[in-house]
């Protein structure tokens, strides 16, 4: 695609001016740097872990638009729920996160930190059969989401609460079942609705069987934004390589700045590593870049976290109060490289894809930046 030949010759350039490809960790971006001085090879694989979730979008973005070979590093993906388990048992590196559950792992053992941010605001849509007219409808329904979720879900009960139904699960017929195959239940009439991540949201909305009935982009009451989904890192990879933690940080932010830059080749990857439609993925990543805000970042503001924090513990869905400073360490991002969101944002995206972009007009805009891109909508 000529996007990602573009993305790729501005990586090389880049990383052969910071002082050699293969191993070097001072690539840079934007107007930031990395403080590393001497050229490390580390011919490690590292492991990433990831759900199949639109937050994870960047893990296969990187890995598919060239980033990991351009920054001379190998990289074994897993897509899988489990991603905190297997960190917690040395079988995993790097892995995009929710915070409530990585905080959760943490305080049961898990050597696992946050690195950087990847997604703030909501973490779910509440999608419903065409069936279901108004959301109180939704009283009684089955429902594609876990008995007792209001006890261990602070995302759930923001996002219910956000749309004016109840959290209680007594409330519906709840039935719990993996994300994927809550869709294919929905268009098979097995179920009424579902708590779901996008690509699912969009899913349904593009085949016409369902329609989103809320999501839980604000923290209740406050309006503020939370970070419900982060890039976590095993505290010992970060030890015994730290010149490759830097390199995994950079290529995590460079490739939600791809997906910011180039989203119809972004998602025609994003499409083909989650098995959905072009369109399908070209909507998600409108949802999560311009209609619900500049969601997916890798800025780390520390009191996001503790919005969650606070958030959780009063809901009760966190029975602990963690302390933000221990499980959020920024010293890695500090020196990756990395460049600022912010400027980033404002130099290259608001005036290509602004706030109040329609998803046509998004479409037509992200085609003419990447016409080879192949999207079949």
């Amino acid at each position: 695609m000529r996007g990602m030949r573009k993305f790729g010759l501005l990586l090389l350039a880049v990383a052969l001016l910071a002082g050699g490809l293969a191993g070097c960790s001072t690539a840079k971006t934007s107007d930031t740097t990395s403080d590393a001085t001497e050229p490390v090879v580390d011919d490690y694989t590292v492991k990433l872990g990831y759900y199949n979730c639109d937050h994870m979008l960047a893990s296969v973005v990187a890995r598919d638009a060239g980033i990991f070979d351009d920054l001379g590093l190998k990289v074994e993906l897993t897509g899988n729920g489990s991603v905190p388990e297997a960190m917690a048992a040395g079988k995993m590196d790097v892995g995009y996160i929710g915070t409530e559950g990585l905080i959760k792992a943490r305080e049961k053992g898990s050597p696992i930190f946050v690195a950087a941010s990847n997604h703030t605001g909501g973490s779910y849509y509440l999608v419903a059969s065409n069936d279901i007219k108004t959301k109180e409808d939704l009283k009684g329904k089955e429902l594609g989401l876990s008995p007792d979720i209001e006890k261990t879900d602070a995302y759930w009960v923001r996002m219910a609460t956000n749309t004016g139904i109840s959290p209680n699960s007594a409330d519906y017929k709840p039935y719990a079942m993996q994300i994927k195959d809550q869709f294919v239940a929905l268009k098979a009439g097995q179920i009424d609705g579902y708590v779901t991540c996008d690509p699912w949201g969009s899913a349904a909305v593009v085949d016409g069987i369902g329609w989103i009935v809320g999501d839980d982009t604000s923290i209740p009451e406050t309006g503020e934004s939370g970070m419900c989904c982060s890039y976590a890192m095993n505290e010992t990879f970060a030890e015994e390589h730290p010149e490759l933690a830097k390199k995994m940080v950079l290529a995590h932010s460079l490739a939600i700045q791809y997906v910011y830059e180039h989203p119809a080749a972004a998602a025609k990857i994003f499409a083909k590593a989650y098995g959905v439609k072009d369109e399908v993925a070209l909507m998600t990543i409108w949802h999560k870049c311009v209609k619900d805000g500049r969601t997916l970042t890798w800025a780390t503001d520390k009191q996001l976290y503790q919005n969650e924090v606070d958030y959780a513990r009063k809901v009760g869905t966190m029975t602990f109060e963690p302390k933000v400073d221990e499980f959020v360490k920024t010293d890695i991002l500090d020196a990756a490289g990395t460049a600022n969101f912010d400027t980033f944002i404002s130099e290259k995206i608001d005036g290509a894809f602004p706030l109040t972009m329609s998803f046509e007009d998004f479409k037509t805009k992200a085609l003419s930046i990447d016409p080879d891109a192949g999207l079949e909508l």
